[in-house]
C-alpha cells in the first residue's frame, strides 16, 4: 500500500531537513561569529576565511559531528560576492537520526531536492523546489553582510603541510576577531594549486565539530542568473504557505484518487 502523506509524516522530515540545512553551511546558524544567524551565507568571520575567493562553484560535503553522532550532507555551492546558492538532495544525507521514511516522504511531495539562494542585497532568501516548479521568498537579514571588512581581523598561523583529496595544502590556524572582541577559530587547509582556496575548513559550533570539504572547485564568476528564482516557477510568500498548499493537494489526491 502506498504510504499516505500526513502532517505527522511530513513535519519530522521538514524539521530535520531545515535544521541541518541551516546549521551545516558556512556561516549558517552562526551569524558569522558564533551568534545565532538567519541562515546560510559567507559573511563576517567566514568571509575572512575565504579571503579573496568571493566567486566560485564547488561540490561540498558538510559534516556536523557531536560525539558519536554525525550528519553528512553533500551538495553544490555557488558564490558570487555576498550572494550564495546551495543545492542539495535529501536522499543523499546520512546520519543524524533522520526518520527512515523522511526522504521518501519529501520525494513524494516533490520537496526532496532544493535550491536555497540568499540575497543580502535584497534581504531575501529563496527556497526553491524544482520538483514542484515553485519557490518561497522569505525575509533574510544578515547583520554581518553590511559590516565593513575592517570590523574583522584574521590572525593566520601555519601548522604544516598536508594533502587533501590529492591536493597539496598548507594547514593553517585562523582566528578571526571582530571589533567587539568576539573570536572564532578555524583550522583551514588552503590548496596551493587553487590559489590557496580553502578546500577544507573545520571549526566548533555549539559543542559540535563542523567540517566543510570542497571538491571540483571552479574559480571565477558564475552566471548572475543563478542567484534569482526561475521566472516560470510559482511564488509563495512563505515556506509554510507552500507546504500547506502541497499537503492539501496530496491529501485531496489520496481522498479522491484518479479512476
Amino acid at each position: 500500500m502506498k504510504n499516505k502523506i500526513t502532517l505527522q509524516a511530513v513535519l519530522p522530515a521538514v524539521l530535520c531537513f531545515s535544521l541541518m540545512h541551516a546549521l551545516a553551511q558556512p556561516g549558517g546558524g552562526m551569524g558569522g561569529m558564533g551568534r545565532p544567524g538567519p541562515g546560510p551565507g559567507l559573511s563576517g568571520s567566514m568571509k575572512k576565511v575565504f579571503g579573496k575567493h568571493t566567486a566560485f562553484t564547488a561540490n561540498v560535503e558538510m559534516q556536523l559531528a557531536r560525539g558519536e553522532d554525525k550528519i553528512v550532507m553533500p551538495g553544490k555551492m555557488v558564490v558570487l560576492d555576498d550572494k550564495t546558492r546551495f543545492e542539495m538532495d535529501m536522499a543523499e544525507i546520512k546520519g543524524g537520526g533522520i526518520p527512515p521514511d523522511a526522504a521518501a516522504t519529501m520525494k513524494q511531495m516533490g520537496m526532496d531536492k532544493t535550491v536555497t539562494i540568499t540575497r543580502p542585497d535584497k534581504e531575501t532568501m529563496y527556497m526553491i523546489y524544482p520538483g514542484l516548479k515553485a519557490y518561497a521568498a522569505q525575509p533574510f537579514k544578515d547583520p554581518d553582510a553590511t559590516r565593513p571588512e575592517s570590523d574583522f581581523k584574521a590572525e593566520v598561523t601555519e601548522l604544516g603541510k598536508e594533502t587533501v583529496e590529492g591536493r597539496a595544502c598548507i594547514k593553517n590556524k585562523v582566528v578571526v576577531t571582530d571589533n567587539e572582541d568576539l573570536k572564532h577559530e578555524f583550522t583551514v587547509w588552503n590548496a596551493t594549486e587553487l590559489d590557496n582556496f580553502p578546500v577544507q575548513i573545520e571549526t566548533s559550533q555549539g559543542g559540535a565539530r563542523v567540517t566543510w570539504l570542497f571538491t571540483d572547485v571552479k574559480l571565477g564568476k558564475p552566471a548572475a542568473a543563478l542567484f534569482d528564482p526561475p521566472t516560470d516557477y510559482k511564488k509563495y510568500d512563505s515556506l509554510m504557505a507552500l507546504m500547506q498548499e502541497q499537503m492539501m493537494k496530496r491529501m485531496q489526491q489520496e481522498t479522491n484518487p484518479p479512476q
